[in-house]
């Protein structure tokens, strides 16, 4: 069948009632008529030679543009995608467009539709030739995903995903999917994790190692310079308790699950993802062949964007986002700097909680500072994301959109993580010991808190993650509906002004009749005045569940309660979501793709991130290992003895001790110092350590739980990622009946060729 056959055998569509979309510009002084009015007619005239139809309505100091596609326009798409090879099973090769679709192609058009000064749409909109363009919400279609979906009181019932996919297309549709599926995914491990955090609960008091440190009368080297003094262990008996919640036995089990989890929620994922785009036809779409038909609608006489491949841009692109790494390690550096710098000071002050705190404050103050870097951070790593993207000059917007993800999540994740690298990997072990300190210019360098060096990293995870989601989410709801409530008083200053309209016409939904002058102003002014949407709303929205998706397993160690905060969150996300897209902002363009693109390839780096970090974060930071060695190579077990606990002297089994008498411990700490609060001279203190008390070298002991240590990593990524292949082979990424119903459907249409 040839194209004008296919033509002939649809019927006429009738009048449309909704406008494809609309321009807004300001009314012109004659100052600007000349330049910005040529420009604006230019290119309304260049939309008028693509028979695009043109409604002006004047409103104020406001001038709008309703455009509406001919048919023909349409016509010409849906024969495109019945010839086309990835795109001919989808269900718009034949029958009505859908609104959605009117809206994806006029969008393609307008943003590649040139004046004769080779200016585009986004071009003028920079000059001021234009102030903004936006599609409509459909009211009817709008109320029933209120009623159905936006609402909180829906928090806890399934999507409509089938109708958000007719509203806001499958791009947006799939976003849903997934983050309903991470969702429902999260009970496992976030129930898991609640068991691992209340079996330490459980054992809060009886634990001997606790017992230990709350009856030790050991004495501790001072923490800092000058103002600090020597303390007793157990003075931090109720910090040993805390970390006794995050740090036990069961943390290695969840860990292990976690990994796991991962790999099993992204190939579930996967057959989750295939049921639902087979059901939608877009199983082979391609939204590279996609953009090519869009733009032979636009311009028949177009000419493909060719490939191209420069070393010298790669050579570029490479070399600006190395630099920008360093940049974004530097600033962590800067921060270990303030902690230090701060310790040092506070330990100094007038108060004195915040002086016998000092280490836990300029922890808590690095985290606070760390996660307003974030904020500016995010601002300055999506300018430089998108300049080099520009500079690779990829020949697509879906290429272009692969590439900016890449680089925003790197630049985003090292600007997340890289301090809480150097808090899980380096703090406390770089900083020397008693009379052999590294300083920063005549500051010490920050110490483990005297709980362990976990109780930092769950710290700083717990305060980024709580300020991170729960800001993050009341200013993403604030923001637009301020702007809505702001805006409706202008739409009742307009429904006084114009009247009410009485034409029954306009009130009758039906397709056919073109409201009024005055009906269309307030669909139109109600469009305008919500928050503004573009191509990285979603975005936005998929970066920060992903962020969260790291957080969730990377150091999941430190932090068990991580899922059930994650799960938390994603229950008033989802429909925070779902009401600040259909009640708050200005409609999203509707995209066509069939999966979530590459972010599964993010996330199946994470997997593999997970388990690298959680087997370090055991195996290095955790005293799991250390525990391990003492039990059975020199506790009272290991040695013969059964009268007392087999962990029975571990505290003090991983203390050395610093002599006064030792002229470089002279030189560190001053007599003042050395003085305890009941006025005792202690003339020696312990701290965290294995070595010699003589010498002060490393011991036998150190070198055998260092061995140990790496030891257990490898064997626990080993066993880890076969666990991970194994899962991946054993679920297969597309159900049978999929692959069945698309054999069967592709019998079906071959012989329907036939006829």
């Amino acid at each position: 069948m040839n194209k004008e056959k296919l033509r002939s055998s649809r019927q006429a569509l009738s009048t449309r009632r909704t406008f494809d979309y609309i321009l807004v510009a300001d009314k012109l002084d004659d100052d600007d008529a000349d330049q910005k009015g040529q420009r604006q007619k230019a290119f309304l005239h260049e939309l008028e030679r693509k028979h695009i139809s043109i409604v002006k309505i004047m409103h104020d100091d406001k001038v709008f543009f309703g455009l509406r596609a001919p048919k023909e326009i349409f016509e010409d798409y849906q024969y495109l995608l019945k010839v086309s090879d990835s795109c001919n099973w989808c269900g718009e090769a034949k029958g009505c467009v859908s609104q959605a679709t009117r809206i994806r192609i006029i969008n393609f058009i307008l943003y590649h539709t040139f004046i004769n000064t080779g200016e585009d749409l986004e071009e003028l909109m920079m000059k001021g030739v234009f102030e903004t363009v936006f599609c409509l919400h459909e009211r009817k279609k709008q109320k029933q995903l209120r009623k159905n979906w936006a609402r909180w009181s829906g928090l806890f019932t399934g999507q409509p995903v089938n109708d958000v996919k007719s509203y806001f297309g499958e791009k947006v549709a799939l976003y849903y999917l997934w983050l309903g599926w991470y969702t429902m995914m999260l009970v496992p491990a976030a129930a898991l994790g609640l068991v691992v955090f209340l079996y330490g609960l459980a054992f809060f008091n009886t634990n001997p190692l606790i017992k230990e440190v709350c009856n030790s009368s050991t004495i501790m080297c001072p923490r800092c310079d000058n103002r600090c003094t020597v303390w007793k262990l157990s003075d931090t008996c109720s910090y040993a308790k805390v970390s006794h919640l995050f740090d036990n036995e069961g943390t290695v089990a969840f860990a292990m699950f976690m990994a796991i989890w991962a790999t099993l929620f992204l190939e579930l994922w996967k057959r989750h993802r295939a049921k639902h785009v087979s059901q939608w036809k877009v199983y082979d779409w391609c939204e590279e062949e996609e953009e090519l038909i869009l733009a032979i609608v636009s311009n028949p006489h177009c000419s493909p964007k060719q490939f191209r491949h420069s070393y010298l841009r790669t050579t570029l692109v490479l070399i600006l986002v190395t630099l920008m790494l360093m940049i974004i390690i530097g600033l962590a550096h800067a921060l270990v700097v303030f902690r230090v710098v701060a310790a040092a000071l506070l330990s100094e002050g007038n108060w004195e909680f915040v002086r016998d705190h000092a280490s836990s404050v300029a922890m808590l103050l690095g985290a606070v500072l760390h996660y307003i870097t974030i904020q500016v951070m995010t601002r300055v790593n999506r300018w430089v994301a998108l300049k080099l993207c520009n500079i690779e000059k990829t020949n697509s917007f879906a290429a272009t959109e692969r590439s900016f993800t890449v680089k925003m999540f790197t630049f985003q994740f090292f600007t997340l993580f890289s301090s809480l690298f150097y808090v899980a990997f380096f703090l406390g072990r770089i900083n020397g010991h008693p009379g052999s300190y590294v300083r920063i210019a005549r500051w010490r360098l920050e110490e483990c808190h005297p709980s362990g060096c976990l109780t930092d990293l769950f710290i700083q995870m717990a305060v980024i993650m709580v300020l991170k989601q729960t800001l993050n989410n009341i200013f993403e709801f604030t923001v637009p509906w301020l702007k809505q409530c702001m805006s409706r008083n202008k739409v009742k200053k307009l429904q006084r002004k114009c009247g009410y309209c009485y034409r029954k016409a306009c009130r009758n939904e039906q397709e056919g009749v073109d409201p009024c002058d005055i009906c269309k102003l307030r669909d139109w002014l109600r469009n305008y005045h919500l928050a503004d949407s573009n191509a990285f709303s979603l975005f936005n929205e998929f970066l920060e569940m992903v962020i969260q998706f790291s957080f969730t397993t990377i150091f999941v160690a430190a932090f068990p309660l991580a899922p059930m905060l994650a799960l938390l969150n994603n229950i008033i996300e989802i429909r925070l979501d779902a009401i600040k897209m259909v009640r708050l902002e200005r409609r999203l363009v509707p995209r066509k793709t069939n999966d979530i693109g590459v972010w599964t390839q993010v996330l199946e780096a994470i997997g593999v991130l997970a388990v690298i970090a959680n087997g370090l974060v055991i195996g290095v930071s955790s005293d799991f290992v250390p525990r391990l060695v003492y039990r059975y190579r020199y506790g009272p077990c290991a040695t013969g003895g059964s009268n007392t606990h087999c962990m029975q002297g571990y505290i003090n089994d991983t203390l050395s001790t610093a002599f006064m008498g030792h002229p470089a411990v002279q030189n560190d700490f001053i007599p003042k110092q050395m003085i305890t609060e009941s006025g005792f001279n202690a003339t020696e203190c312990s701290y965290r350590d294995y070595r010699s008390d003589e010498d002060y070298k490393l011991t036998a002991q150190f070198w055998v739980v260092m061995a140990v240590r790496f030891a257990f990593v490898i064997l626990f990524e080993h066993v880890v990622v076969v666990c991970k292949f194994i899962a991946a082979w054993f679920v297969p990424n597309s159900p049978m009946k999929v692959k069945n119903d698309r054999l069967h459907d592709k019998m079906a249409r071959l012989k329907e060729e036939l006829r």
